[in-house]
Parts: structure tokens; C-alpha cells; sequence
């Protein structure tokens, strides 16, 4: 029997990534979001305390076997595992994440599945693979039957949001973000670029990268993963400062504007570091973002903004305290 080839390289690798509020009370400690991401008894869960608490599970495989999405319509049969794993910033924010990589080509039939798990987190066609359509696909979402990465990442948020350490008794209100990723590979001798970053609708982003072939799918997906946790500390804080009508409540009832904006200064504010765990390879994507529309910048008004009514609501407060009473 003649020895089977190896697999092609990957010309395309795609991604999702849930972001959400953690629902307990109180962040976890670095033992207990151990405890939570434990998904694997073969496996320890990741834990870092430089430059802030952090915990990532281990990798989870599932087997697919479906069509891929395409932009064009065509029908690709694909075959293989998609990697998920979930991320713990600060016990506070949680994450689930699915990624995985297709080759330029595969076998034209369906191999026994034996041989696709020695290669985790790597979906095969059946046949030649049309990168750009699929990666058209994947960013516009899968139809229904189509091998869909968001799906897997759903299922294990949901596992995890069902586990007897939370309490469900969330410190604030937030609304989950979906961020949805495909990179193609750069023209060579070029390095990374992020071609788009799109809010596609008010829970889900889409972003399209250009990246050199030897591009690791794991580097990518903590890249996306970065970048999704800080887009959603934007959404969560601008949300935040929307729902407070900052001049009008100070006359109505002096404390609302501080019970409504302490929960971004005890939860959120000091999360803010973009590209902490990004490889040294990517972490030139951020780049674009900084310079527009400007995470960092409008971050950075936002926490100044803050701050200046927690402050002028603190001295108003002690001005009122101070003055005699009719």
C-alpha cells in the first residue's frame, strides 16, 4: 500500500469567539476558574498572573462532516475536527472560542476518522478547496446544515454558564458579543495585515486577515480573541455611559449616575491591555485598529469621562452635606 500523503498546507484558517459577562457576584479566584475550565481530566488548565489573572482551558476537539459555507453557492463536503477552548480574564470575562484550518486540497473520499484526529483542528474538502469563496462564507455566516465553528463555540458557553460555581447573579447588565474571523494567506514576503473589522450588527463583528502561510490557527484564534474581549469592554462601558442621562439624572437623584458607572470602575476599566498575549508575529494587527477608528483613544475618553462624573457627583455629594439645612 503506498503511504498516504500528508496534508496540504492550510490557505485558510476561520474562527468565532463568544464574549460575556461572567454571571457570579464575585470574580473568580485563580483556583476556582481553574475549577471552571476544566474541561479535560487529561489536561490542566492554563493560569496567569502576569500581566493580569488569567485562565484558558484546554483544547476540546469535535468531528464535523458537512458542507462548507461558500459565497457562490457551490456544495464543498469537508471533513474533519474543529478545536474550541475557553478563556477566564481577571474571573470576570468569560470566552468561548472554535477555530480551525482548511488545506488547498484533500482526498477525494472520505478517509476513516482515525486519520482525521491526528490532525486536530484541521477540516479537509473532499477535493480542491475555493478559499475565497469559503472565507466569503464564513464571514457572512453558514446556511443551515453548513459547517458552522459559531455553533461549537455556543455549546460550550452554554456548559460552562451551567456550572454550579456561578451563581448567576451577574454585578451589572451586559449583552454577549460574537466575533467571527477568516484568514487567508498574505502574498509572500509580506507580512500580517487585517483587511477588515466590520460591525456587522449590534452582537456580531467580522473580521478578515491576511497572514504568512506558517501562520499558527492558535496564535490566530488568541489574536481574535484578544481583539474580541476588547471589543466588547468598548461595547459594554459605551453602553454603559448611554444609559445614564448624565445631566438630567444629577437633578433627579443625585446617586444614579454613581450607582450606574461604579460597576465599570470596580469590573472593568483595568482589563484594558490590548495585545498582552498576542504573539510577536501578530501583534502588528492591532496597529490598524489604534489608528482607526481608535480602540485605545476612545477607550481612554470614555474612562476620563467617567471619572470626571464619578468625581463631580463625589463633590456635589459633599457640597450637599455641607450645607445648613433650611
Amino acid at each position: 500500500m503506498a503511504p498516504r500523503q500528508s496534508t496540504p498546507r492550510a490557505v485558510l484558517a476561520c474562527g468565532e469567539v463568544r464574549t460575556t459577562l461572567l454571571p457570579a457576584r464575585q470574580a473568580l479566584d485563580i483556583r476556582s476558574a481553574a475549577g471552571l475550565l476544566a474541561l479535560r481530566a487529561d489536561e490542566r488548565v492554563l493560569l496567569s498572573e502576569r500581566p493580569g489573572l488569567y485562565a484558558r482551558s484546554p483544547a476540546t476537539l469535535t468531528g464535523v462532516d458537512c458542507p462548507l459555507p461558500t459565497a457562490n453557492g457551490a456544495r464543498i463536503r469537508a471533513v474533519g475536527t474543529v478545536t474550541a477552548h475557553a478563556a477566564l480574564t481577571e474571573g470576570r470575562v468569560l470566552q468561548t472560542s472554535a477555530h480551525c484550518s482548511l488545506p488547498a486540497t484533500g482526498p477525494d473520499q472520505r478517509r476513516p476518522w482515525g486519520e482525521y484526529l491526528v490532525r486536530p483542528g484541521v477540516v479537509e474538502p473532499l477535493g480542491k478547496l475555493p478559499h475565497e469563496a469559503v472565507a466569503r462564507g464564513v464571514l457572512d455566516g453558514p446556511r443551515r446544515g453548513d459547517l458552522d465553528v459559531g455553533l461549537i463555540a455556543d455549546g460550550l458557553l452554554t456548559r460552562l454558564l451551567r456550572h454550579p460555581l456561578l451563581d448567576q447573579r451577574a454585578p451589572f447588565r451586559s449583552r454577549p458579543t460574537r466575533l467571527r474571523w477568516a484568514a487567508l494567506p498574505a502574498a509572500p514576503g509580506e507580512g500580517p495585515s487585517l483587511e477588515r473589522f466590520t460591525l456587522a450588527e449590534d452582537e456580531l463583528r467580522t473580521v478578515r486577515l491576511r497572514v504568512p502561510e506558517d501562520t499558527a490557527a492558535t496564535d490566530l484564534a488568541t489574536l481574535c480573541d484578544d481583539l474580541a474581549l476588547h471589543d466588547w469592554l468598548l461595547t459594554t462601558v459605551v453602553r454603559m455611559l448611554d444609559g445614564v442621562r448624565l445631566g438630567a439624572t444629577a437633578a433627579e437623584d443625585p446617586g444614579a449616575a454613581v450607582r450606574a458607572l461604579r460597576p465599570a470602575v470596580d469590573h472593568l476599566l483595568h482589563l484594558w491591555m490590548p495585545g498582552a498575549r498576542v504573539s510577536r508575529e501578530l501583534a502588528p494587527l492591532w496597529a490598524p485598529l489604534e489608528e482607526r477608528p481608535g480602540f485605545t483613544r476612545q477607550w481612554q475618553a470614555m474612562v476620563q469621562r467617567i471619572r470626571d462624573q464619578l468625581t463631580l457627583h463625589t463633590v456635589q455629594a459633599v457640597h450637599r452635606e455641607a450645607e445648613p439645612a433650611p
